[in-house]
């Protein structure tokens, strides 16, 4: 498959092949990172790229869309068997737009909403000042605690009672402690607001049991495609039928829940799906539908664990002293390097070990130049590397923010690291240039 590029682009085929030849040689511990099977690779190159399809399955604007329509449908069914959800919507091009549409669902510009603080944990989307939720919304962040860094439910519901908002997102991408998704239910029932969801890094975890999903709760549930699902570059929007504060907030509108999400996806924010990933979305949901994929998600909690574990026996600080889920965070100010997040990612690149710098709760430095390493096991797990191999990375890891500057240091890393990728082949038989 990979020939006719070769010849029609020398250049692009280079880089896949640097890009390859990366991904082998090193561990990719970025915790929204994963690798999806050949399969969903192969479903994104299919001719579905081809076929523009404004609207949703027998209700589209353009003709020819018989076969669009039951790859569409085939993987709405997967999604909602998937995750027992009543109705979804698997258009939206990523986790970015998926939100934005349920802002525009659900709010009006202006409501109040909290969600978690960035530096604690959550997501541009939840409410930070540079995004459209903290430009268009009035969102009033909440928090972990100055000393746990553990979310405080009895501090949270007291917040919810003074600011009285319209809705309450719940989820993370920086938090490494589990949800109650129950207990943030029962404080959205106490202040009559919507429970909005995003669960984009641990989707795979819901969707198996390993983690507790709020489906059965939420209003509405949204979710990236990739990352613990280990499919395509995506998103998919997940709600109950109606809408339980229509006569509330929503007495002039004709629209059921669902029917308001679908609305403010298409044509609210997006135009034609890309019928390419949704196909490859589909092939991701089969997958996880299979027995072993729920073997793979509770490996990557036993991974993160072990890694977590690993790391604060080689002295490496970790904000709330390990992870219950996919991912964890270094704290650097232990080791006297507040700020220096940025340096020791760019040290860590040099032993082919992929994180991320990344803000720690009540953060000292800067966004810019953080004082946090943000780590995760689900590419890693992919690749087949077990609580055994979590000690290697682990040791790598802490001789890097150890001797961050010594290139002697880092290369005896990065031969470490080198040796045990060779053990775990991935895309096998994948060559681009010979």
């Amino acid at each position: 498959m990979m020939r006719d590029i070769l010849e029609s682009d020398p250049k692009i085929a280079e880089l896949m092949k640097k890009e390859l030849e990366r991904i082998r040689n090193g561990v990719e511990l970025i915790p929204s990172e994963n690798f999806v099977s050949k399969a969903v690779l192969q479903a994104m190159a299919s001719v579905f790229t081809n076929k523009y399809s404004e609207g949703y399955p027998r209700k589209r604007y353009y003709g020819g869309q018989e076969f669009v329509d039951e790859m569409e449908e085939l993987a709405i069914e997967r999604a909602k068997k998937l995750f027992g959800c009543e109705h979804a919507n698997v258009q939206p091009y990523s986790g970015s737009p998926a939100n934005m549409a349920v802002f525009f669902s659900l709010l009006n510009v202006g409501d109040p909403y909290m969600g978690l603080d960035l530096n604690a944990g959550g997501h541009l989307t939840h409410g930070s000042p540079v995004n459209f939720s903290g430009r268009l919304f009035r969102v009033n962040p909440y928090t972990v605690d100055r000393k746990t860094h553990l979310l405080d439910m009895d501090a949270i519901r007291k917040q919810a009672k003074t600011v009285k908002p319209k809705m309450i997102l719940t989820g993370l991408t920086a938090y490494p402690r589990k949800i109650d998704f129950k207990a943030f239910q029962e404080i959205c029932d106490e202040v009559s607001a919507y429970h909005f969801s995003d669960i984009s890094h641990i989707a795979g975890l819901c969707a198996t049991g390993v983690h507790e999903s709020p489906v059965p709760y939420a209003d509405v549930v949204t979710t990236t495609t990739h990352k613990t699902l280990r499919g395509p570059r995506g998103a998919m929007i997940m709600c109950k039928k109606e809408d339980r504060y229509k006569e509330k907030y929503h007495p002039d509108s004709n629209k059921d829940l669902a029917g308001m999400i679908d609305f403010n996806v298409f044509p609210g924010i997006q135009g034609g799906p890309h019928n390419h990933v949704n196909a490859a979305k589909a092939v991701a949901f089969q997958e996880a539908l299979q027995p072993d994929f729920r073997v793979y998600a509770k490996q990557i909690v036993k991974n993160s664990k072990a890694l977590a574990d690993e790391l604060m026996s080689l002295g490496i600080k970790l904000v709330t002293d390990g992870t219950d889920n996919h991912l964890m965070i270094i704290d650097l100010t232990s080791k006297n390097l507040t700020g220096k997040g940025k340096e020791i990612q760019m040290a860590l690149d040099q032993a082919n070990i992929h994180t991320n710098k990344n803000t720690i709760p009540f953060e000292p430095g800067s966004p810019f130049n953080p004082s946090g390493i943000r780590l995760g096991t689900p590419a890693v797990t992919t690749r087949g590397m077990k609580e055994a191999d979590m000690k290697v990375i682990a040791s790598g890891i802490a001789t890097v923010i150890n001797h961050y500057q010594e290139k002697e240091k880092i290369s005896k890393a990065k031969n470490s690291i080198f040796e045990l990728c060779s053990n775990f082949p991935l895309y096998p038989g994948m060559e681009i240039l010979k």
